[in-house]
């Protein structure tokens, strides 16, 4: 019973993505990217296993995910060069709640920043929960755009192969692993933000 549930999700996560196509995976990449955290795990696998099936093209999967990713990037450190460290503060304070976004989770990025670099935005692009917020201190700090968009480029590269190889991989040896894995990201990533919106409410 629980693997028939799974099956049918996982079909209809596949469906979804094939329907949407290659610019549904880059505006689904580029929201992932900005300040919505939509798990990029569940456009991506699926992608990659679409790949295997011959219904979708790596290169044109890989180029939609990182220039997704890149979009997404964009809007969250055009944000924070023009509006600066309270203008963001002053957003996240009145629809931070409904991205599970707070104050504390930029602050703390962005001490990640400046302790760690620029090459930060490379590596927090494979950080869960910097991802999608590394940008903002690139923002505040007046990074060079042109240096921030190399450097993203290069980090969501990686973590968009990292994906569609997953997906390509368990797509073609064991397709059972393959939606037993989808379903993992897809419910860990729904049991985290559950997890840490609870925490916001009882802590207030």
């Amino acid at each position: 019973m629980l693997f028939e549930l799974i099956n049918q999700l996982i079909n209809s996560i596949l469906l979804i993505i094939k329907d949407l196509g290659y610019f549904g995976i880059f505006i689904g990449m580029a929201i992932e990217s900005s300040f919505i955290p939509l798990p990029s795990e569940i456009i991506l696998i699926p992608a990659g296993a679409l790949i295997m099936k011959g219904e979708m093209n790596f290169f044109w999967v890989f180029i939609a995910g990182i220039f997704g990713s890149l979009l997404g990037a964009w809007i969250n450190y055009f944000l924070a060069f023009f509006l600066g460290r309270k203008g963001v503060d002053f957003i996240v304070d009145k629809y931070g709640k409904f991205f599970f976004i707070g104050k504390k989770q930029i602050k703390n990025t962005e001490n990640y920043f400046n302790e760690h670099g620029e090459i930060t935005i490379v590596i927090g692009r494979l950080l869960p929960v910097v991802r999608h917020l590394i940008s903002l201190p690139a923002g505040f700090a007046k990074m060079k755009f042109s240096k921030f968009s190399l450097f993203t480029l290069l980090g969501a590269g990686i973590w968009t192969l990292i994906l569609i190889l997953v997906g390509m991989f368990f797509g073609s040896t064991a397709h059972p692993i393959l939606k037993l894995i989808i379903a993992a990201f897809f419910f860990l990533s729904l049991l985290v933000m559950i997890v840490y919106y609870a925490i916001k409410i009882k802590s207030k």
